[in-house]
């Protein structure tokens, strides 16, 4: 299977309550992952660019407040407070360049990237992860193979200015500024001021006559692809729509190659639970044989002296029956540990096919969702590439649209005595 190479950068809103789950993972400190590919070995090859210092992101945060570094002034109870980046290209793209240390300096590059956007001192945490096995990728090469991508949390600020009011003693100051703040602001950070043009380089309207602006993270797209190629990373393409075509891919890939070890671990199950029967049926013939220590209790007569005495048959029989009876002891013992062998294989095997199934049975549901949701996108992306992309730049109104509808309307001001005379 063919795949292209995209560049993919993906922005997370956190809020202070949400920042822990976030940390547990980015800075590996949970003892197990529900991702199944997480292999902690590996861990100690993650890369940080950036760390706390030994603090968590909420104290590092309210450190900065302390500061006078950042402000969280006008902001509502249960805001953003950071911003994750996501920053991830093909596994392929680095495993045929060089895997982990053209990867180190590839997301290197990406951190420096992340700098000119927040600012170095905004950044709260940039670690990349090298210990994320891509199985698909790893079936198809016949070895290890890891993906590699780079978490970046920061804390999204704008520069404000504080005027002094109208209600200022000294006229003077009246309107001039105060002070300038960092503002925490995730609205603000990312808010829309690129123009849509039209076929004549005329910025489009809305039906309202509002200015059209193209999404802010479809503009980061094109800056960390200009970023990344200008500094000498080329070989992959800007990620936009491919990406999600190019998940289902990989997806369908590993369901199939689930498939196959289901087929493979059910085959193993048969011939053990064969093998099991087989010997099974040599220890009871054994101990068919063993059994036959019984006939020697019926051997022999007893005389008038109380002794007992035999025939020739008798005594060549017994001679026999001992012979097979000692030669027999050693087989039946290891015949029995043969037995409880293949038991705890049977076991072992069968706990192991359950496991497959299951996975098999949650991967598929989850593919069948994802092809079900996205079917519509997909079949148009292929047939109007350019019109899907139109339709995504005009779906939205902007941001200044949706932000007046958010912002709470101000409270009405009571009427006075003078108010009802008018």
């Amino acid at each position: 299977m063919t795949e292209g190479n995209f560049s993919v950068v993906r922005v997370d809103k956190i809020t202070a309550s949400g920042a822990q789950k976030v940390e547990r993972h980015n800075e590996r400190k949970n003892e197990s992952y529900g991702n199944i590919n997480v292999d902690l070995e590996r861990s100690p090859l993650n890369v940080h660019f950036k760390d706390t210092g030994g603090l968590t992101y909420n104290e590092l945060f309210q450190k900065l407040i302390d500061e006078g570094k950042i402000s969280t002034r006008g902001q509502k109870e249960g805001a953003t407070i950071f911003n994750e980046l996501v920053i991830d290209v093909n596994t392929r793209y680095f495993e045929e360049r060089g895997g982990y240390e053209y990867a180190r300096a590839f997301y290197e590059e990406a951190y420096r990237f992340a700098c000119g956007i927040y600012g170095e001192e905004n950044i709260v945490s940039a670690v990349m992860h090298a210990d994320e096995i891509n199985k698909a990728v790893s079936e198809q090469m016949g070895k290890p193979v890891y993906h590699y991508h780079l978490h970046i949390v920061a804390i999204p600020t704008v520069r404000k200015e504080i005027r002094w009011s109208k209600r200022c003693k000294d006229e003077a100051l009246r309107g001039t500024v105060k002070e300038v703040i960092n503002q925490v602001s995730h609205s603000k950070k990312w808010k829309n001021n690129v123009p849509v043009l039209d076929e004549n380089g005329k910025q489009e309207v809305n039906k309202y006559g509002k200015p059209v602006f193209r999404k802010s993270y479809s503009v980061l797209q094109d800056q960390l692809f200009e970023h990344m190629t200008a500094a000498g990373f080329t070989g992959f393409e800007r990620g936009e729509l491919g990406s999600t075509v190019e998940h289902l891919e990989g997806l369908d890939f590993q369901i199939e190659k689930d498939k196959e070890r289901l087929a493979q671990t059910e085959q193993k199950v048969n011939e053990k639970k064969k093998e099991l029967a087989e010997v099974s049926g040599e220890v009871k013939i054994k101990q068919k044989v063993a059994a036959t220590y019984g006939e020697i209790d019926a051997l022999g007569s007893k005389g008038i002296t109380g002794k007992y005495t035999v025939t020739k048959q008798e005594l060549d029989s017994l001679k026999s029956l001992a012979k097979e009876g000692v030669s027999s002891r050693s087989e039946i013992h290891d015949l029995k540990r043969s037995v409880s062998y293949y038991q705890r294989q049977a076991m072992d095997l069968s706990s192991r096919l359950s496991n497959v199934k299951e996975r098999l049975r949650e991967v598929t549901e989850k593919y069948e969702k994802l092809v079900e949701v996205t079917k519509p996108y997909l079949m148009a992306l292929q047939h109007f590439p350019d019109k899907v992309k139109e339709f995504f730049d005009r779906l939205f109104p902007p941001r200044e649209r949706a932000e007046e509808r958010e912002a709470p309307k101000p409270a009405r001001k009571p009427k006075t005595r003078d108010d009802w005379a008018r």
